[in-house]
């Protein structure tokens, strides 16, 4: 009886690994090569995973795709989620910490969002990947609108829609950037830097469309 309660109670936990395992070698995958030429058996055997795990977790190699995406991207929905549910500064900023301190675990991902999404509509990892972006990207245009402007967090005299593209460039160009130009100027993408940049963007952000914490400037 006891063999087999530990047997019940183990499985699950090697089925969450055997998932995650399959997540991981997927992006390491992706992120460096062509989505056609990345088989699932490649996948599978990366991450050490019977191939027939792929069709029971995900149905498909799309299916997959889809899946790392999400749940690579899946803290940024949390902290927007927390956006939403209070529009303030803070919430605003910790968006751009939460994208910097994920980024930096697997910084060729922003590339791979980049490079998919210039790809002629049609083809499959550019829909699935707009499928995805537009979730998330939803909330942020909502946001980044009258209502951050009506709730004291961006200044009057500011265009909302310009300081969304404001926003944005500052949260995902350093991961863009080739890396050839990173050597030239002497950046390193290392939690220290990114900190220090994250810092730098909020005084940046302050001087320009942000109300600072705690002024009073009326609507």
């Amino acid at each position: 009886m006891e063999s087999t309660s530990h047997r019940s109670v183990g499985r699950p936990s090697e089925q969450i690994q055997s998932r995650e395992r399959l997540i991981i070698s997927a992006r390491e995958l992706f992120t460096v090569m062509a989505y056609n030429k990345v088989s699932t058996r490649l996948i599978a055997r990366r991450a050490g995973v019977n191939i027939a795990m792929i069709r029971y977790y995900f149905g498909s190699k799309a299916g997959l795709f889809e899946a790392m995406l999400r749940e690579t991207l899946h803290p940024l929905k949390q902290q927007m989620n927390k956006l939403l549910a209070k529009s303030n500064q803070k919430n605003l900023v910790d968006l751009m910490r939460v994208y910097y301190k994920e980024m930096i675990k697997v910084p060729q991902f922003p590339k791979l969002l980049a490079q998919v999404m210039s790809m002629p509509p049609g083809e499959i990892q550019r829909d699935l990947m707009e499928e995805v972006m537009q979730d998330l990207s939803q909330p942020i245009r909502e946001l980044l609108s009258s209502r951050l402007v009506n709730q004291g967090v961006i200044r009057p005299d500011m265009d909302p829609y310009l300081c969304r593209m404001s926003y944005i460039s500052l949260m995902v160009f350093p991961f863009l950037i080739p890396a050839s130009m990173l050597s030239i100027y002497k950046f390193e993408l290392t939690d220290d830097f990114l900190e220090r940049l994250i810092e730098h963007n909020i005084r940046l952000m302050e001087g320009g469309f942000l109300v600072p914490e705690g002024a009073n400037i009326s609507v």
